[in-house]
């Protein structure tokens, strides 16, 4: 007896995330289907249920946000459009649908301030207006939707869309020299190793197995500072540029922002590892392959 590879749809398929889940579903035996932005609002809902029921999808991955953590202090109402109630759509469909819903969140949901890495029971309190969409979306999808599993993740780039990562490399081509804040800790992901353990839980799913729905973490093993990152990216850079580029530490106070930053959001993810056998890659390793590529895109341009 054969079986058929599984199907899933993609919210957010023009995103970071949502291209490295393009890029891979075949190569893991997953038919996706795509929709960016343009082919579906998540806001709104008759949308979103006539999409969701057409599809056949065995899941639905939400990999579609409003992710611009400053412009969302001045752009509430949007942010909690999408990171709230375009979440509530979603369950809410995938209910009506009989389909689970693999939702990603993000880091931004703690406030910072407890010193060891947090783990998926840990209270959650926002510090800015993004962090706080992202929570109510969080409580959402549990309330709308059982079979959901939150993904919570922090510090994402990749060759897609726009990042850290993209812009160290951009400035590391302009400047001499950075200054990057040193007093924020976390755990950089590249938007593909995100993507694969993504495809790993929808194959799980498709299995048929008794999962362990609910919230849990994944993201780059490790942690770093904003300014670690920085310096690991033009270590990496410097052979192309024939130079080194000096990463200056700052504090957070030195570059006031819009959106309040948690201070510390390293991620404990020991429960995927435990519940899935999904063990997430060194982030200095990851970060090796992704400035590559991004350097090769560079050399084909010019």
């Amino acid at each position: 007896m054969t079986s058929h590879p599984p199907q899933i749809l993609v919210t957010g398929a023009g995103g970071q995330l949502g291209s490295e889940l393009m890029r891979h579903a075949a190569s893991q035996g997953v038919i996706a289907t795509g929709l960016t932005s343009a082919d579906l609002d998540i806001t709104d809902g008759v949308m979103v249920r006539q999409h969701i029921m057409a599809s056949g999808a065995a899941a639905v991955v939400n990999a579609a946000a409003y992710t611009a953590v400053d412009k969302a202090e001045m752009e509430q109402a949007l942010a909690y459009a999408v990171n709230r109630d375009g979440a509530a759509n979603l369950a809410a469909s995938c209910a009506a649908a009989g389909v689970p819903l693999i939702h990603v969140s993000t880091d931004y949901v703690f406030d910072g301030t407890k010193q060891t890495p947090y783990g998926e029971d840990d209270p959650v309190h926002p510090i800015s207006a993004y962090g706080a969409s992202k929570e109510a979306g969080e409580r959402l999808v549990r309330q709308n939707l059982p079979r959901h599993i939150i993904l919570r993740t922090a510090w994402v780039y990749s060759a897609f869309g726009h990042n850290f990562v993209k812009t160290m490399l951009r400035l590391a081509g302009e400047r001499t020299s950075v200054r990057v804040v040193a007093d924020q800790h976390g755990c950089p992901t590249a938007a593909g190793d995100l993507a694969l353990a993504i495809l790993e839980l929808v194959r799980l799913i498709a299995k048929g197995e008794d999962l362990a729905w609910g919230t849990y973490h994944y993201c780059g093993s490790g942690s770093t500072t904003w300014h670690g990152f920085a310096e690991a990216i033009m270590m990496l850079a410097a052979p192309a540029l024939g130079r080194k580029v000096e990463v200056i530490p700052i504090t957070t106070a030195d570059y006031p922002t819009p959106a309040h930053r948690p201070p510390n959001s390293v991620l404990d993810c020991t429960r995927i590892r435990q519940k899935f056998g999904i063990e997430p890659r060194a982030w200095r390793e990851a970060l090796v392959g992704v400035v590559m590529e991004l350097q090769c895109i560079g050399a084909k341009r010019i």
